[in-house]
């Protein structure tokens, strides 16, 4: 039987980066204040993720760190934060920086004295297995969220998700979001972009899928280094708006938010979306460690015996047949009527 700490227990949650993993992160604290409903949860990251997380009411304080400050920075901040004489320490990073933070605040750590703690683990073996070897161990469906809350088991934190919302906007986010959009509000969003080039549905299917639905007004969402996303707009200018490298991260959520419906590759604003409760079709191709969790998202894939092939989609595509064929099988067609299905069901 697990023992629940004193009320005076105080968590701490390491997570830096990056904006998927950060989002989807977001219901750790929920299910710890599940756990331990008097407990104080404390997030460290990277600042420019800060106002992701600043609004979340299970959530008692937020450090950022700069990276332009460095390691002494690092451990300046780290020095600071002993002062909260933390109980339990999640490491859901598992990288150098993360480490570096868990020998400050835990220095007898290795003769077990200190915080509880807890270290995600990059399951490097099994990762071997699956992409060498194409042997499957992990539980399915993937699940990146269930990921994240499985480790915390020893703690007697389930890992179910916690509801949504699990991202929450300030009132600014939404009326920045809201006065970006104009006559846009309720219209499609699209994310068209990705981290890596082969988890990007591919961008002459984002034409046609504009072609295909003459009625809707579509948003499109990305970032300042997206200038591909400016020839889907130029399918038809008048009943499209181009977003991309225009907004915040958090003005992006809110566009998302007051969109219609999201259709999108594998990114940060898929998992933004299962955090806010908003629908969402995910076109899912080559990496499975962020794949959705939430039942209003509709996920789209092709059943292929060579996916998954890499962790984060970074290639190479290793399909002889057909190059990207997990997502170039996805036909506008199909996510044309998957979109028209989405809006029945919300009329």
């Amino acid at each position: 039987m697990i023992l629940r700490p004193p009320k005076s227990a105080k968590f701490l949650v390491i997570r830096f980066s990056a904006f998927g993993d950060v989002v989807q992160t977001l219901s750790v604290p929920a299910a710890l204040k599940a756990q331990y409903p008097e407990a104080e949860v404390h997030w460290i990251t990277r600042k420019d993720m800060g106002p992701l997380l600043k609004n979340h009411p299970q959530i008692d304080r937020v450090w950022e760190f700069d990276r332009q400050a460095g390691l002494q920075g690092l451990l300046s901040l780290c020095f600071l934060m002993r002062r909260e004489k933390f109980t339990h320490i999640y490491d859901a990073h598992n990288n150098m920086r993360s480490r570096v933070i868990a020998w400050i605040l835990r220095p007898w750590g290795f003769l077990g004295l200190g915080p509880h703690f807890i270290r995600r683990s990059i399951r490097r073996w099994k990762r071997f297995l699956l992409f060498r070897f194409r042997i499957n161990t992990f539980e399915m469906p993937f699940s990146g969220q269930r990921d994240l809350l499985e480790p915390l088991a020893p703690w007697g934190v389930a890992k179910n998700l916690p509801p949504a919302p699990q991202l929450f906007l300030s009132e600014e986010s939404y009326f920045e979001a809201s006065a970006i959009l104009g006559e846009y509000q309720g219209a499609i969003a699209l994310a068209p972009s990705a981290a890596h080039f082969l988890k990007r549905w591919p961008k002459e299917y984002f034409k046609d899928l504009i072609r295909l639905l003459p009625r809707q007004k579509f948003v499109l969402l990305g970032g300042p280094e997206d200038s591909f996303i400016s020839d889907i707009y130029d399918v038809a200018p008048d009943r499209v708006l181009n977003l991309a490298g225009k907004c915040s991260l958090t003005t992006s959520a809110g566009v998302v938010a007051l969109s219609s419906v999201l259709v999108t590759n594998d990114t940060w604003l898929l998992h933004a979306a299962e955090q806010l409760g908003h629908k969402a079709i995910a076109l899912m191709g080559p990496a499975p460690f962020g794949f959705p969790s939430r039942p209003l998202t509709t996920v789209m894939e092709i059943d292929l015996p060579c996916r998954p092939c890499s962790k984060h989609g970074q290639g190479p595509c290793v399909n002889k047949e057909k190059f990207q064929q997990c997502l170039v099988d996805i036909t506008p067609a199909q996510v044309a009527a998957q979109i028209k299905t989405s809006l029945d069901a919300r009329a």
